[in-house]
Formats: C-alpha cells, structure tokens, sequence
C-alpha cells in the first residue's frame, strides 16, 4: 500500500509531538530526586494520571489482540475491560490508600515494610523483570511490527529500532513525568483516532443491528468438520454477542471467569508496579482515586473501539481475516493457525481514507510507544529500588539516577535481542502464552497482597510459602501446557483431560485459592509480624500516625531498611542527598551528565528540592481528605460499580432467539464448503 503525502505528514508530525514532550520534560525541576524521577515528583492530578493508567493498559497488542479475539469469537473479550471497571476502584480505594500511607515507591518495597526480610521483595522484582521483559516487551513488538509492516512496508529491524529509540529518548531523560506527559496525548489520538475507524465502519456494513446479523453469517469460503463436537470449523460462535458464556465448553465460561481471572487481574491493576507506579505520582489520595474513576469510565470505550471494529473486519474480509484454511492463512499472513491478528489493521488499511490512515498509524504508534515507555520506566524503578540497592546500600541519588538510566538501555538492548525469537513464535500461539502466564503466575501473588493488605495475621512465612506453593503448581500446568500444544479446531483433541477440559480460568480460581489457604495455614502455626510492620501497611492500620521504628523521619534525607528481627538498630542506609560540587569545577560532559540527569548545579536548590519533596511524602502519607472530595469520589465510586454490573447483564444476553440463531446457521452454511481435514497434511 503507498502512503499519500497526508498519511506521512500525520505520523511525522506524531514522532515531533512525541519528542517535543520528551524533551520539556527534561527541562522540569525535581528530577534530581528519586520521586521526582521515578514518581513524577508526586505532584500529577488526577486527568494526566488517569489518561496514563488507560494509555498503559491499552498498547498495540489490545488493537492487534482485543480486535482479533472479536473477529475470531465475538464481543466475550469484552468482559475483560468491563472487569476492570470495578478492579480500578479496588486499587484506588482499598489499595492505595495503604501504598501511600506506608510511602512506598515500589511494590516490593511495600513487601519489605509489611513484612521484614527481602527474599520476597527479591522474588516479586525478580519475577516483574522477567515477565516484563519476555512477555509484555515481546507482545508489544510483535503487535506493533505487524500493523507497521502492513502498514509502512518497512524492514522490521528498522521500524522496531526507530520506534525504541524515540522510546528511549523520551523515557531516559524525563522519566515518569515524560511518560505521563507523553499519555494524555496518546489517548487523545487514540480514542478520536478509533472512534473515526468506528463511525466509517458501522456505516460501512450498515449499522449497529445489521452488524449483529452479518457477523453471525460472516464464514469463508473453505470449512472443516470439527471431529471433537460434529461441529464446523470457521463459523461464528452461536453465543458471539454474549459476554459471559455457560460454564462449560465454552471459552469464557462466566464461574470461570469471575472467580479465575478476576484473581489475575487483580495482579494486573493492583499489584503491577506498571499499573500503580502511575497513581503513586498523584499529588494526593484524592486525585489518586479520581484518575482510577477517570480511567474507569474511559475503559468502557474498548469494546466499541477496538472489540467491534474487529467483529466488522470479520464481516468485510471473511476469506482472510476470518479464515480457517491452514493454507489460505499461511499465505494471507503467515500464520497457519489464524489471521485473527489482522483483523484491526486490515480494516485500518481497507476503509480508512488518505491523511486518516496516517492517523491510524500514528495511533497504533502511540499505543506502542505509551506501553513500551511505561515499561521501562517501570522496570527501571524494580531494578533500581529493589535490586540495586540490595548490593549497593550506600548508594546516592545519582548513582540511582544513573543506575535507572542505563537500565533502560539494558531492556532497549534486550528487546531488540528478542525480535528473532518473535518472528519464529505465531501470533495466536503467542497470545496464548501470554494468557497462560497470567492463569499461573499472578493468582499467587494476587492473594497475597490482597491478604496482606487485609489480615493482620499474615506474617512473612506464610506469605512466602504460600507464593513458592502457588508458583510450584503454576510452574507445573504451564510445562503440561506447553508440552500438549492446542490442536487446530479441524484436529482430533488427544490431550490429557485436565488440559483439554478444565479451562485456564478454573486453574486459576483453585491455585487462587489453595495458595491463600496455604498463606493462612503457615501464619497461623508461625509467630505472628512485629506489631511496628503493621503501621500504615494494613488497610486497618493506614491511618496510624505513629514512628515505625524502621522509620527515622528526623533524619533528613535518609531512607532505612527494615531491621532484622534479632537487631535493635536499622541496617542498610541508604544515602539520598546529593552531593553537589560547585558548578564552576565541572567539566562541559559533567554539566551535560548533570542536565540529563536533573541534578541541579545550585547546591540551594538541590537541597531544597529534596526538603521540598520529603515535606511532601509525609503530608500525602496523612491522606487527607476534605468532605466534598469524598462526596464526589464515592458517588462515582457507586455509579461506577453499578454501570459495570448493567454491562455484564445487559450483554451477557443472547440478541437473537434461538429459532433465528438457527436460521442463520444454516445461511452461513450455505455460503460456505464444508470440506474433512487431511490430517496427513
């Protein structure tokens, strides 16, 4: 496809807005602080919070796979977002208050405070590294590759560096502020970006309850038999139009999903240091809970933007983006399992007018982007506050700053190392695998933050254990998983049953479960926590304005360890004043070092940036709250969970009866030649 003069100017003036941020960002004072650095300072409202906890969530695997998953069987996907409604609410007000109240930075920190000791810390950033770099970096890129490639036609190699780069220029230098900044405009671009895609492509197949009836007989022009159910290959799911699914043989099955993959997105929303690293740069509770409430009204969008955009791509490319032929699938792109994948950039492509289709691009761009640099400033902050510093507790301010800088160019190199393993994993296997570390590795984690946030009992054995007993099982599905792969839907299912029939989701909820008891077990026959760990770490406790004794507020600058539980004094200080040498002794690269950086050349401003923002951390650790914020916050807190409610019931019913439902088969049948599969082949 050649790009018009529009479409070019759309993206180039993209990458100039984007880099333009990125370097006022770097002008911003307070970055010479670890909050001012990895926290925005503390000082966000709520709308750029908001905007960018929405942006992180949605990157360009939710257009490549949110769309892909509605072409392939409908709006169920959508239960996902609607899911998230309520679970934001779950981090602003019950999670967070207690994140701020026990002034936190990072997520494994806050484990450190609760509990004593590091090796659960150590685990929880040790696992977040992991993950962030093999799943989340991979599927951005993956997702992101394929809409660039198809779009641009350009070499992978080079849209992929182009695209880390600009991401490592914003990031490195401005931080989360740069991040945040960065947000508000993508989502700008995005929701008006998907919401011209939407409005061109309902008229495109003739409106909303034309759309109902001509996906239902969307199929292409080969089917199989399917030999596990008598059924056919290729055609639309009978319950396409609903959410939440009877609770067997189906792919969302709605116990399995309210009870097992609530679990997981727990994890997601409340215990990712992603997710809550942007509501803990929030100037204040309220405006912490104000953009989890923003964020959630924002979240019903997707289904319409992103979900059904890809059911219409079904409709207006059955052959293709709809196929079912391994063939046909193969040579269309590259896939043999499906060309699902496809379904919103076929669509961007095929019906998008010139100067539009470059909007488009600029917004599959920018939720790349807005994911990849949430990433990494992200996984800069584990590294730096959790990992680093372990080994090198006597560290200053600028050599964290440093540290987390150079960390990025790590994860910039690692990513880039991975685009050859992406290139021999298949698209619908790799969403999948994604899936699938989620069911196994966050119900543990899930629990146990949320156990420890409400049980007072919970001590550092029980949580440990419980973690270990939950990664063992998790570990164990996962390598049975990926030892009995899914078969074709047109090949005869011969896996174990508890693969081929206890869904993902149902794991999930009993490894949920059995690791929350195997916490409560240990902690009820160990000793239980030293009273000092449960001030302002339990959401009983939050309010409690007492001196924990691994806090020294007196001392400025200076942020303690938790001691060990045999020792009366605190280990492992960690220096964080900065050491500031008269300006005019720097050599032209150290003053260079110092403006990246935001370290002030002034030794007055740098010491009272840092008295500034220590005042700061200890009047928001207060949470604070005037009766009219907390009138307008839980209205829109019952208004919220309410809507979300009506979502679930309203689509989670059938639109047609199932007299039409048949009658429609049999249309769908008629378009199509069902052929056996030759497993030979």
């Amino acid at each position: 496809m050649e790009l018009s003069g529009a479409d070019i100017a759309a993206v180039v003036l993209y990458f100039l807005l984007v880099l333009g941020i990125g370097i006022w960002s770097m002008l911003r004072p307070n970055r010479d602080t670890i909050e001012g650095y990895f926290l925005a300072g503390k000082h966000m409202f709520w709308l750029p919070v908001g905007a960018s906890l929405f942006a992180s969530n949605i990157g360009s695997e939710h257009f490549i796979g949110l769309a892909g998953t509605g072409a392939a069987s409908g709006i169920g996907v959508a239960a996902f977002e609607f899911n998230a409604l309520v679970l934001l609410q779950l981090l602003g007000f019950v999670f967070l208050p207690v994140f701020i109240a026990s002034k936190v930075r990072t997520l494994p920190e806050y484990m450190v405070k609760r509990f004593g000791g590091n090796r659960i810390s150590m685990y929880l950033s040790v696992l977040s590294m992991i993950l962030y770099i093999f799943t989340k970096i991979s599927v951005d890129l993956y997702s992101g590759a394929l809409f660039i490639q198809q779009a641009l036609q350009w070499n992978l190699y080079l849209s992929i560096f182009a695209i880390l780069a600009l991401t490592l220029v914003c990031t490195i230098g401005g931080g989360l502020a740069a991040v945040i900044y960065i947000d508000v405009v993508q989502v700008a671009i995005m929701l008006g970006g998907s919401s011209i895609l939407l409005y061109l492509g309902l008229e495109k197949v003739g409106g909303w309850e034309e759309l109902k009836v001509k996906y239902m007989t969307s199929v292409p022009n080969i089917t199989y038999v399917n030999p596990n159910d008598n059924g056919t290959c290729g055609l639309p799911r009978e319950d396409a139009w609903k959410i939440l699914r009877e609770p067997f043989q189906s792919d969302m099955p709605w116990p399995g999903f309210l009870l097992g993959q609530t679990p997981a997105s727990i994890w997601y929303w409340c215990a990712d240091q992603m997710m809550v690293q942007k509501a803990l740069a929030a100037k204040s509770l309220s405006d912490a809970q104000g953009a989890t409430i923003l964020t959630g009204w924002i979240k019903v969008l997707p289904m319409f933007l992103i979900v059904v955009p890809g059911m219409m791509s079904r409709v207006l490319y059955p052959d293709t983006v709809g196929c079912v032929d391994p063939e046909v699938c193969q040579a269309f792109c590259n896939n043999p399992v499906s060309c699902s994948n496809t379904a919103y950039p076929t669509i961007v492509l095929g019906i998008m007018p010139e100067g539009l289709r470059g909007v488009m691009i600029a917004v599959m761009l920018a939720a790349l982007m807005s994911d990849l640099t949430s990433i990494f400033n992200s996984a800069s902050t584990l590294f730096t506050m959790d990992i680093y510093r372990e080994f090198r507790k006597k560290a200053q301010t600028k050599e964290l700053l440093i540290v987390g800088r150079v960390f990025i160019l790590f994860l910039v190199a690692m990513s880039f190392m991975w685009i050859p393993i992406i290139q021999e994993l298949q698209g619908g296997q790799l969403f999948i695998y994604i899936q699938a570390i989620s069911a196994y590795l966050s119900p543990p984690i899930a629990i146990v933050y949320c156990m420890a946030i409400a049980w007072k009992r919970m001590n550092e054995m029980g949580a440990f254990w419980g973690l270990m007993f939950g990664l063992t099982l998790g570990i164990v599905r996962m390598i049975l998983d990926f030892t009995y792969k899914a078969p074709f839907c047109m090949e005869l299912d011969d896996r174990p049953f508890i693969i081929s029939s206890i869904h993902y989701m149902y794991f999930a909820a009993g490894l949920f479960f059995s690791t929350g008891c195997v916490a409560a077990i240990v902690s009820l026959a160990t000793a239980p926590p030293k009273d000092y760990m449960l001030i302002r770490t339990t959401f009983q406790t939050r309010k409690d304005q007492r001196v924990r004794k691994d806090e020294h507020e007196d001392v400025y600058g200076t942020e303690l360890d938790p001691m060990h539980e045999n020792s009366g004094t605190a280990v492992g200080t960690v220096e964080v004043k900065v050491k500031l040498v008269d300006p005019e002794e720097l050599s032209c690269w150290a003053r260079i070092c110092n403006w990246i950086l935001g370290i002030e050349a002034d030794t007055a401003d740098g010491e009272k940036h840092h008295k500034e923002m220590e005042e700061h951390v200890q009047k928001l650790s207060t949470l604070q709250q005037t009766t009219t914020q907390k009138v307008i916050l839980y209205t829109n807190l019952l208004i919220i969970v309410s809507l979300a409610l009506f979502l679930y019931i309203y689509f989670s019913i059938s639109p047609f009866t199932a007299e039409e439902i048949v009658n429609m088969r049999h249309i769908s049948m008629n378009k199509t030649q069902t052929e056996i599969f030759n497993m030979e082949l």
